[in-house]
């Protein structure tokens, strides 16, 4: 498991995403679809259509990382908003959903 800063906004993102999209691609849709800076610090965590595939993304102040995660079985409980967009959650929960 990636030890993320305890202070660090994560952002997970509604719906489902083409996780044919790379590093690049991804942070367009932070900020075209999200409306945030993915160059600020924050991670944001994109899932895939079966919901076995999480990627996420994060910049740390010297270059952007790109995590991916896969499950042999099973599949990631993903949350949802009404809307949906992103969802806010602590760095404490990204870690408990990435178990």
């Amino acid at each position: 498991m990636i030890a993320f800063p305890a202070g660090v906004t994560v952002w997970i993102a509604g719906g489902v995403t083409d996780m044919r999209c790379g590093m690049n691609s991804l942070a367009i849709k932070v900020q075209q679809g999200l409306g945030r800076d993915p160059h600020g610090g924050e991670i944001f965590c994109f899932r895939g259509r079966k919901g076995d595939l999480v990627k996420l993304i994060w910049h740390d102040g010297v270059g952007m990382s790109l995590y991916m995660k896969r499950l042999e079985a099973g599949k990631f409980i993903w949350p949802t908003s009404g809307s949906g967009e992103a969802v806010r959650v602590s760095a404490a929960q990204i870690g408990y959903l990435l178990e």
